[in-house]
């Protein structure tokens, strides 16, 4: 009948990345049972989520290489890359997604609005590979090549892969937790969700023998500031990751890892 607008379905998923819910809605059920197979585990039975994001698919505009812009401007953040362009009101829980149909894209957006979520909280995302072995969990930091995809493929049967790729971290008491995530590196192999009290922060370079070796808290934390997912054109977001990061290296030992691409590596660890 003329003058009657149409209904249009829309379609939800929760996904559930170190204990922050988010849904995304979209009229896209592809997309959504893509959605589904990318995050499986991380997926929430829940319909309650933290924050909620509307998702409109469109065609591609830029290059998803391009550098992302984070910026806050009037109480919201914006994001934007060549393939994506997002708004998110922290204090409402609610942000809309316009972005290509890959899903790189979404990744990278799941990827920032953590890294913004766990800034505040002392926590952050950080490039290393993540395992958890006697109740305890390792983190393996370190640049492309340093050896994350190999100490995760060397892993022993007792130990449960939280990533091979980026590691969530949060701050707990005293100490920090480590969660599991969907974020993949060469593996291609999705963390398990679950996490365990982080005991110690290795940094890998790979060299002619096995050894391990400590780092002064000052390198240490050069370092893990070297390591940390970091988006935003912030001045205080800066100040919340140097004091994150300073904090960290002063209740978690952090070591070098010397290793040879063999599976006697993981008798040193744990």
């Amino acid at each position: 009948m003329p003058g009657l607008a149409t209904q249009v379905e829309r379609y939800s998923v929760v996904i559930a990345i170190g204990g922050v819910a988010i849904r995304l809605n979209t009229s896209d059920p592809d997309f959504i049972e893509m959605l589904h197979g990318r995050y499986a585990g991380f997926v929430s039975a829940e319909t309650d989520a933290e924050f909620d994001f509307d998702l409109d698919l469109a065609q591609p505009s830029g290059n998803r290489d391009a550098d992302v812009s984070v910026c806050y401007r009037s109480g919201r953040w914006l994001l934007e890359r060549g393939d994506f362009r997002a708004e998110w009101e922290p204090a409402a829980g609610k942000g809309r997604i316009r972005q290509t149909a890959n899903p790189y894209s979404i990744d990278a957006v799941l990827r920032i609005v953590h890294t913004l979520v766990l800034a505040k909280q002392g926590g952050f995302l950080l490039h290393s590979a993540s395992a958890i072995r006697n109740g305890k969990a390792f983190l393996f930091a370190g640049v492309s090549g340093a050896g994350k995809t190999t100490i995760s493929r060397l892993a022993p049967a007792d130990a449960t892969l939280l990533t091979d790729e980026i590691s969530y971290v949060r701050k707990q008491g005293d100490g920090y937790v480590a969660f599991g995530t969907p974020f993949t590196g060469e593996l291609a192999k999705l963390g398990e969700n679950k996490s365990a009290p982080v005991a110690v922060l290795y940094l890998l370079a790979q060299g002619p023998e096995n050894k391990i070796e400590p780092v002064a808290a000052p390198d240490a934390g050069r370092e893990l500031l070297g390591n940390m997912l970091f988006f935003a054109e912030d001045q205080e977001m800066v100040h919340w990751a140097f004091q994150a990061a300073c904090d960290f290296v002063h209740r978690v030992p952090v070591h070098r890892l010397t290793f040879l691409p063999d599976t006697r590596v993981w008798e040193m660890i744990g």
